[in-house]
């Protein structure tokens, strides 16, 4: 039996100043995201053979886990890899930055240019009301923007998260207070494009 483990970063808690500050970034993953991991694992010990099962299948299929743990397996669940991947997506090298590579093609295809994309995904990540996220995801096999709620994951609508946005208070308070447009437009300085290409090439 493997129980989920808080993921190591790739970089240090300070490597994405002046965009995304030290203290947030020790916070949101040594007290946030290890909590949606605690409590996740917490969930599955009712259920122990869960252990054995892919995270990511669980919460695909979220209405065939079992009824007592299904809303905690869905928010923690779905915070753990929700924030697995958000930590990914973000870089402190220069040339990870950079926007190329298929995902790039595929980003002026779809929504026109880079600015028109940047456009949508800060739109649609100032629209959250309350806590949730803002995804780039794969749909069918097309890219689309969408937003969720809280901690739900974009597999329980079948579509696969490659890029997200944290738009809970926790991921940028403590620097910007409530400028949540603030964070966001930060936020575009520090995506690893390299990772998303990555992302986007294995469906």
């Amino acid at each position: 039996m493997q129980k989920h483990e808080l993921p190591k970063l790739s970089y240090s808690y300070d490597a994405l100043e002046p965009f995304i500050d030290t203290k947030t970034m020790e916070i949101h993953h040594t007290k946030h995201h290890q909590t949606y991991v605690d409590k996740l694992n917490v969930a599955l010990e009712k259920h122990s053979e869960l252990f054995d099962k892919d995270l990511k299948e669980l919460i695909k299929n979220i209405n065939l886990v079992p009824e007592d743990i299904r809303t905690a397996v869905k928010n923690h669940g779905g915070g753990h890899l929700n924030h697995s991947l958000y930590w990914q997506i973000m870089t402190s090298d220069k040339k990870e930055r950079k926007f190329e590579g298929k995902i790039a093609d595929e980003i002026k295809k779809i929504f026109g240019s880079y600015d028109e994309f940047k456009k949508k995904l800060t739109e649609v990540a100032l629209g959250v009301f309350g806590s949730g996220w803002a995804w780039l995801v794969v749909s069918n096999g097309k890219l689309e923007i969408i937003s969720t709620p809280n901690q739900d994951s974009p597999l329980i609508q079948n579509k696969i998260p490659i890029l997200g946005i944290d738009v809970w208070e926790h991921a940028y308070y403590i620097l910007r207070q409530n400028r949540r447009n603030d964070y966001v437009e930060a936020f575009f300085n520090v995506i690893n494009w390299k990772k998303v290409n990555e992302n986007f090439k294995i469906i």
